[in-house]
């Protein structure tokens, strides 16, 4: 009796899904046969040709690169995100400590444009200006009566559910920051209460990207949230 052993595949029978099919079905293949490892060769993207050691441990390599740029990101907005909880957390603190509006206020802008970059900012409010004489935080403060014929450029945002962020239109950028003024190229729009019942808070920014539709407006919603409550207490 012969002790050769029988082929597994005839020629025929033979093809590349047979032999993907095998080596699926036995991955320890190669553990039992290290020594073909090394004499199977395969094309790099240099053109040369390696040995598929060679190609797993740069597929490997590549992988690891992967990770490591993906944990890079991951790590920044970590970072960012406890930079602006800290800011805002600082924010709070200020706006509990402020003993009248006037000091809210000023309070307030002082953390938008230090803390928050802000390249220029403004606070609505709808009520009778004259009740409002005795607040001077300067171009940051603005009362208006709800039926104000200027208000009409704001329909839509007012009559929305959350913040707008975006180019806005000359009509909304004179009134909020002046009709001499031609450096925002963006700016959010952040509702004060329900459908902006009190008033609105609008950021603009010379950056025509800083403020942009498809940016996460979390932070605003919970801005939005924190200013409403410190300004009613008044």
């Amino acid at each position: 009796m012969s002790t050769q052993r029988k082929a597994e595949f005839t020629e025929e029978a033979l093809s590349e899904d047979a032999v993907h099919d095998y080596l699926e079905d036995n991955p320890e293949f190669f553990e039992r046969h290290a020594e073909l490892l090394g004499t199977i060769r395969l094309p790099h993207s240099s053109g040369a040709a390696v040995s598929l050691v060679e190609r797993q441990v740069s597929l490997l390599r590549q992988k690891d690169l992967k990770h490591e740029r993906k944990l890079k990101e991951l790590l920044a907005v970590a970072r960012a995100n406890d930079s602006l909880a800290g800011k805002i957390h600082r924010l709070t603190l200020k706006l509990l400590s402020s003993a009248d509006l006037a000091a809210t206020l000023s309070n307030l802008e002082e953390a938008l444009r230090a803390d928050f970059d802000a390249d220029q900012s403004i606070l609505v409010l709808f009520g009778d200006p004259e009740t409002f004489d005795d607040i001077n935080v300067g171009r940051f403060f603005k009362a208006v009566a709800e039926d104000n014929e200027a208000l009409k450029a704001f329909d839509t945002f007012l009559n929305g559910s959350g913040a707008r962020c975006g180019q806005i239109r000359d009509a909304q950028r004179d009134f909020l920051f002046g009709k001499e003024t031609d450096e925002i190229g963006s700016a959010a729009l952040i509702p004060l209460g329900l459908k902006s019942e009190i008033g609105f808070l609008a950021i603009g920014s010379s950056d025509a990207d800083r403020f942009h539709p498809g940016m996460s407006i979390d932070f605003l919603g919970r801005l939005s949230e924190l200013v409403t409550e410190a300004l009613k207490r008044f």
